[in-house]
């Protein structure tokens, strides 16, 4: 598929009908207990394949789209704030459905469902494996077996994180919009914000940055980058309460995120990464803020079979010896209700 409507706006993905996706720094959770939603900590750099086509693998020019850099065992979470009329999103890790556990389709599914509902899940932080809980996204490199990719398949050809979009079938949206428009001066009450700009003390953070962390090894051959997944945290994937025939049957847009190691994202780019992710216990220490959400009109997805038995990353990089400190109750802020240029797609 080519010619997709996919742009890039700053460091976020602007696909067809409003849908913004921004990939969010966060704190790596402890991958035992179940915890609170970290915080954003600001938004990774991405930047298009096409415009450092000389630096990037023969195949990362042929299957197009953009590339962000991540450290070792670094989380992120992906934002959907700004989106504005309804999709239906397909989320891939290593072509794996992170709401599913099977393969990437081009295809909606309901039966187990495929895709997120958007605007109603305002994120994703993990793969769908536990009720009312996802695991967390981590980076790892290919070739040890810790992706989700690998876990669920036997191997690790793909790598990086993939989105496909869908939209309304054109008479509903046509009939969405007019609903808007007649709802617009009626419904501004209520706002769900989870900081991913930085935290409150932002300026503080850089002193709470892990001098010690580990970038993944530099080499071109190993700049491929996957997501395996760290610690549970309580956060529900919801259930479409729309019949599937309400979807396009062909999606809008799509596009293939490919992460790289520090050292690569400086020589592919020629830009300086982001400093090394921040000291967890640090910022718990200094009081800033971690959430909860839930959404008492909307119904879980139950765990996807494939996604339930995949091992966190520590089982193949060693236990995580980043010290811990829980949030404070006070800590835990409760989250209320929600009343560019072009990327090149490829073949992939």
């Amino acid at each position: 598929m080519s010619g997709t409507a996919v742009r890039i706006d700053g460091n976020t993905l602007r696909l067809p009908g409003g849908l913004a996706v921004r990939f969010v720094r966060t704190l790596r959770l402890p991958e035992s207990g179940t915890h609170p939603l970290p915080p954003g900590l600001g938004e990774f750099p991405v930047r298009r394949i096409a415009d450092h086509a000389d630096a990037v693998p023969e195949e990362w020019r042929a299957r197009g789209g953009v590339l962000l850099p991540v450290y070792l065992r670094e989380a992120m979470w992906l934002s959907f704030a700004g989106t504005t009329e309804p999709a239906a999103l397909q989320v891939g890790v290593g072509k794996v459905c992170a709401v599913s556990g099977k393969p990437f389709s081009d295809r909606l599914s309901r039966d187990p469902q495929n895709y997120l509902v958007l605007p109603r899940q305002p994120w994703l932080d993990g793969i769908n494996s536990g009720k009312g809980t996802v695991r967390q996204f981590v980076a790892v490199p290919l070739g040890l077996g810790a992706t989700v990719e690998g876990q669920v398949t036997g191997e690790e050809v793909w790598g990086g994180v993939q989105l496909r979009s869908f939209p309304l079938r054109e008479d509903l949206l046509t009939e969405w919009r007019e609903e808007q428009r007649a709802l617009e001066r009626a419904r501004r009450a209520g706002e769900r914000t989870r900081g991913y700009g930085g935290p409150p003390g932002a300026p503080a953070m850089a002193a709470m940055a892990a001098p010690g962390a580990s970038p993944a090894p530099g080499s071109r051959s190993s700049a491929a980058m996957g997501l395996g997944v760290g610690g549970s945290m309580r956060q529900e994937v919801y259930r479409d309460d729309r019949p599937l025939a309400h979807w396009s049957e062909e999606p809008s847009g799509r596009v293939f995120v490919h992460l790289v190691t520090p050292p690569q994202w400086r020589r592919i780019t020629g830009e300086a990464p982001p400093p090394s992710p921040v000291d967890r216990a640090a910022y718990t220490r200094a009081g800033l803020p971690w959430y909860d959400y839930y959404d008492q009109d909307a119904e879980d997805l139950a765990p996807a079979d494939a996604l339930e038995s995949v091992k966190p990353v520590g089982d193949w990089l060693g236990d995580d010896l980043e010290p811990w400190q829980a949030p404070s109750p006070g800590q835990v802020t409760q989250l209320k209700d929600a009343s560019g240029l072009p990327v090149e797609d490829g073949e992939w």
